[in-house]
């Protein structure tokens, strides 16, 4: 069936559910939901779940884990839009207590598993909430991308369809469980979680009233092309890796160049953009040591700096920014790897990504990719399929839509340019005024990929019951949608982590709608957020 005849079966099909739910708007049983017809969906199991610990199943590399929850009907289904789809999703109601609100929950990586523990955070905050695998599980790494080797259709499930058609078929069954059918949906994800927001908001517009994209991959193929040209830049030469045992000498020599230049020394960038740190500073005039870098190695260190760009210095991707060398999320774990494999994360993605799902061979090569010929033969197959990168959103916009958008300063995995870039398009597509009235950007300083990071990484990104909007990017959030109050300055928080204790509040500082940034008033403590303004930079 194709995508268009399968949308039009869905809206017919919902269209029937709420004719039939008008004369009865009373809770059904949750295991009488197994017995919902739905277009190619099969509803595998429909129960009612206890309040408690929750046991997360694990069928990929992930640890077990146990999650609490309040009492729920959990339905779980297989949509299959073509013969190579298999798109697994879950569908979380909670039993007391639901707000009227629907939440889809996104994915990081290459997908594979569904995303339990948001599931989890959103039924605890009232919210009828949805996830899928969307159309493949994890097989070893979660970097792994075996899954896409010559399967097309499983990989446009990957790309966009399979977040769409759960959630469609998500809220038909909220809609028959209650019902009623949500009185608003929100989506809100990180890294390809965000990719997937942006993509409903550009491809469907009508499947949610407010979205969240934090750090999105929606530059998908050349974020993929930018993995490449770090693993050539790192790899391609033994002599030029550059070991995590160095990455703390790098961080100090940046933070010497560049962290006053907003006032403030407080171990965080502000802006990395005006950070003009000069890698040779490193060089090592002696024997090695960890407190310096060799001739190669400084010679990685400015291309990764410099980010990728083609032979005639075009820039592919925007470059890594300085700040994010140390700490949880950092190069280490993202560029640089450390023992035992010395590979970072990035690398895997970047190396499946290439020889799965663009040249379908396993023994491909990373060190024969050419910055011409293989980014425009990448972007023919595949940028319609993975790429969000549209900045026409009017038809979101003209629905009542509102996305916001965040980005850590620090981020080594994504480059936050990327974001601000996006946004720069909206406004170059849109207009100032009209982006405005339903788009905000938040830069975070000092936050690497997620929460990590110099900076502070909390602020409420995610539902939780009874949350201030101003200390909360969620609440915000509905609060635009819900009410049309407009979000501004969202107050974030770095908590310190002793095993075992309550949180404490290391700092706390605000959040600026872009292109404003916190400024320091110039007296009081630096790590109060009462002490920044949020400016416009000169």
């Amino acid at each position: 069936m194709s995508h268009r005849r399968i949308s039009l079966f869905l809206m017919i099909t919902f269209t029937a559910v709420a004719v039939f739910a008008t004369s009865s708007l009373a809770q059904r049983s949750c295991e009488s939901l197994t017995a919902l017809k739905l277009a190619d969906t099969t509803i595998v199991s429909a129960a009612e779940v206890a309040a408690g610990p929750f046991s997360v199943p694990r069928e990929g590399p992930l640890p077990p884990e146990s999650l609490t929850v309040p009492a729920f009907c959990r339905v779980g289904g297989v949509i299959k839009p073509t013969a190579d789809s298999d798109i697994k999703f879950e569908v979380w109601m909670p039993d007391h207590g639901w707000n009227g609100k629907f939440e889809g929950v996104g994915n990081g990586g290459f997908a594979g598993s569904i995303n339990y523990r948001d599931l989890a955070t959103a039924l605890r905050a009232g919210f009828a909430a949805t996830s899928t695998d969307t159309g493949h599980e994890v097989v070893g790494m979660p970097e792994n991308a075996n899954w896409a080797l010559s399967h097309p259709e499983k990989i446009a499930d990957f790309g966009y369809r399979a977040i769409h058609l759960t959630s469609v078929i998500a809220k038909i069954i909220v809609h028959d469980f209650y019902g009623s059918a949500p009185r608003q949906s929100y989506f809100s994800s990180g890294s390809n979680g965000g990719r997937q927001g942006l993509m409903e908001a550009q491809r469907f517009p009508s499947d949610y009233d407010g979205i969240i994209a934090g750090a999105p991959a929606n530059f998908w193929t050349h974020l993929m092309v930018d993995a490449i040209w770090l693993a050539q830049a790192l790899y391609a030469n033994p002599v030029s890796y550059i070991p995590a045992t160095k990455l703390p000498a790098i961080h100090d020599a940046v933070l010497a160049a560049c962290d006053a230049n907003d006032g403030v020394k407080d171990g965080i960038i502000n802006d990395p953009r005006q950070c003009h740190f000069r890698a040779e500073t490193l060089l090592c005039h002696g024997p090695e040591t960890d407190a310096c870098l060799t001739a190669p190695q400084v010679t990685a260190l400015k291309k990764i700096y410099a980010g990728p760009t083609d032979s005639k210095g075009q820039q592919l991707f925007p470059r890594t920014v300085p700040g994010g060398e140390l700490g949880p999320n950092s190069w280490r774990i993202w560029i640089t790897g450390h023992p035992p494999t010395n590979k970072g994360v990035g690398f895997l993605f970047g190396t499946h990504f290439f020889s799965d799902v663009i040249f379908d061979n396993p023994t491909w090569d990373f060190r024969t990719f050419n910055f011409d010929a293989d980014v425009q033969l990448t972007d023919k197959k595949m940028a319609r399929v993975l790429n969000a990168t549209d900045p026409k959103l009017t038809a979101f916009k003209a629905r009542g839509g509102k996305l916001i958008l965040y980005h850590g300063w620090a981020d080594p995995a994504i480059s936050p340019l990327n974001t601000v870039n996006y946004y720069n398009s909206v406004l170059a597509t849109m207009g100032r005024e009209q982006t405005e009235s339903f788009v905000r950007l938040y830069m975070v300083p000092g936050m690497t990929h997620g929460p990590g990071g110099s900076g502070p990484d909390s602020f409420g990104a995610l539902p939780e019951p009874n949350a201030d909007p101003s200390h909360s990017m969620f609440s915000s959030l509905q609060q635009w949608v819900e009410r049309g109050i407009a979000p501004h300055a969202i107050i974030a928080t770095k908590y310190a982590q002793p095993p075992g204790a309550a949180r404490v509040a290391e700092m706390t500082r605000p959040l600026c709608p872009y292109p404003q940034a916190a400024q320091y008033k110039g007296s009081g403590d630096i790590h109060d957020a009462a002490n920044f303004v949020c400016k416009l930079e000169q």
